[in-house]
């Protein structure tokens, strides 16, 4: 028998798995304080240039509410001389921006930023995307880096080692003397979440039966929603950027107590000839789960499992690359398309995410707002799934773009209206997001489902470095951001008329299967989906993604 048929009988998920899950869902909290914390502590509040030369209009207490605009822009602060002349250039004939005394801030919503201590605004304030971006980086390096690590060393070891390097390099981007090392500490912190988040998938997605994976997989994101909505309230009590940092990483250091109570994968050390530790570990859990098992079980090499078992032989598949992925028409059409609603879904997903303050409302009361959406847009695919994956997927990418494209004609002054329409945008985001780890291995056949897989993560990573970049748009148009976040899921939702429908249809096994004739549920019966372990590198809750 299998690993899956040992589940079968020891639970697939009792006791042993859920207690499992705790520790796997617990760091998915901290992924939300770290992939959003850049809201907060790269927040631009008002601000003007106090220049160096005798002003006899110079006030002694700035007036920063001149600047304050309805939807959150700030480009006044860079074009409006301190005088509050009529001058379209500072006083000594320098151009808007470039400030020659020194920047001054308001204080009214936060106490400092890393904006208002090394004035990352105005000519300097593409670093502060750059920045976000380059953190964005670090978690696609972390997912390819520590992916294979954990193939070759194990699950548990990964996650141990990149909790500590979290915490560590967390805490210390909370002291960085200047915005090149703190941008330097984050990105080693974006290659670390990635490696906790994505193996801790792993682990638990090894040791859960095949029918309560699914279920699995989204109580995670309902801790990512969770870790979305406290750092709203962990931001209002903490407006300084340096304790807020040190307060999301320092309890990192408390994870210590998971080299006691997190287990190996028996799955992994079955497929690396350690089966003494494996069973072991197996038995354990079926002790824990009410079931007890000896060792009188046939266990079928996992090693093996990618192959077929035939009277007793065993029949190695034919080997495949990513190059089959593209080298066949049907093939090639339906891969491009699912790359790009990968790429686009986590686009928008952090593109909507990090940018709050640009709808005009509060921004504490807009990240709960984003974060509370996170629930029903996660919950909502448990009752669309079942029903059709194509017809779920066009439709939330179509609530999503829709919602965002409406944005751009409301006023700024009805700052309320706009940040409705973008929370509705974002739960149709959030919802599509969730889908597509689904559909996306029901897509590919299962020669290539891995390397499908795979390649989908990196587009979806490349997704994620791209959206803090897309706000550098508003030097063009201040509606580009949303324009885009608008109309890239619309063409996502068109594309997807052009994939096949995958529920309760069988899977296809051979790229001949997709090329041929149409699948139906004649030519096999309904094959159940099995995640791939590297399914949710994403997850960015989630998502990972991420």
């Amino acid at each position: 028998m299998n690993f899956d048929e040992i589940l079968g009988l020891i639970g697939g998920f009792g006791k042993f798995q859920k207690t499992l899950y705790v520790w796997i869902c617990l760091p998915q909290i901290f992924l939300a304080f770290h992939m959003l914390i850049s809201v907060f502590t790269g927040a631009v509040p008002p601000h003007l240039c106090r220049p160096t030369w005798p002003s006899t209009g110079m006030p002694a207490t700035l007036n920063f509410s001149l600047l304050t605009q309805p939807d959150g822009q700030s480009e006044l602060s860079c074009t409006v001389p301190l005088n509050h002349s009529d001058a379209v250039t500072l006083g000594d004939g320098h151009p808007p921006g470039s400030c020659q005394g020194h920047w001054e801030y308001s204080n009214n919503t936060f106490k400092s930023t890393i904006v208002t201590e090394w004035d990352l605004v105005c000519d300097n304030a593409s670093l502060n995307n750059m920045g976000s971006s380059i953190y964005m980086f670090g978690l696609l390096v972390g997912a390819v880096l520590f992916g294979s690590l954990a193939d070759k060393y194990g699950r548990r070891i990964i996650i141990l080692i990149n909790l500590a390097t979290q915490a560590v390099f967390g805490v210390g981007a909370a002291f960085a003397p200047n915005f090149y090392m703190y941008t330097a500490l984050r990105f080693i912190v974006g290659t670390s979440i990635s490696g906790v988040i994505m193996n801790a998938f792993v682990l638990g997605t090894e040791w859960t039966g095949p029918k309560q994976r699914m279920l699995a997989g989204i109580i995670t994101d309902y801790f990512f929603g969770f870790g979305y909505i406290l750092l709203a309230g962990l931001a209002y009590l903490i407006r300084d950027w340096r304790q807020l940092q040190l307060a999301i990483s320092a309890p990192g250091f408390l994870f210590v107590f998971y080299i006691w109570v997190l287990p190996k994968s028996a799955r992994w050390l079955m497929a690396n000839d350690r089966e003494e530790e494996a069973w072991e570990l197996i038995r354990k859990a079926a002790q824990m789960n009410g079931k007890p098992i000896t060792k009188d079980h046939e266990l079928y090499p996992v090693q093996l499992q990618q192959g077929y078992k035939t009277e007793g032989k065993t029949k190695v598949k034919e080997t495949h690359s990513c190059i089959d992925l593209v080298r066949t028409p049907k093939m090639r059409k339906q891969s491009l398309i699912v790359f790009y609603l990968w790429f686009v879904n986590v686009l928008v997903y952090y593109g909507l995410s990090l940018n709050i303050s640009d709808f005009g409302m509060n921004i504490y009361l807009t990240q709960l707002i984003f974060g509370l959406v996170e629930m029903p847009a996660r919950t909502i695919t448990l009752f669309t799934l079942n029903r059709s994956r194509k017809i779920s997927q066009l439709a939330f990418l179509a609530v999503g773009g829709t919602a965002c494209l409406l944005t751009i004609f409301i006023p700024s002054e009805l700052s309320v209206i706009r940040t409705v329409l973008a929370m509705i945008g974002k739960f149709g985001i959030t919802a599509s997001l969730s889908i597509i780890y689904v559909y996306s291995a029901e897509v590919f056949p299962t020669v290539i489902r891995q390397n499908g897989i795979g390649l989908s993560s990196m587009c979806a990573r490349t997704g994620g470095v791209l959206a803090p970049m897309m706000y550098l748009l508003r030097s063009i148009s201040p509606q580009a951001p949303m324009l885009l976040c608008g109309l890239c899921p619309l063409l996502g939702s068109a594309l997807t008329l052009l994939l096949p429908e995958t529920a309760n249809r069988p899977l296809p096994d051979t790229i001949e299967d997709i090329e041929g004739t149409n699948l139906s549920e004649e030519d096999g019966g309904v094959k159940p989906v099995i995640f791939d372990t590297s399914l949710k590198n994403m997850n960015t809750g989630s998502t990972t993604m991420d």
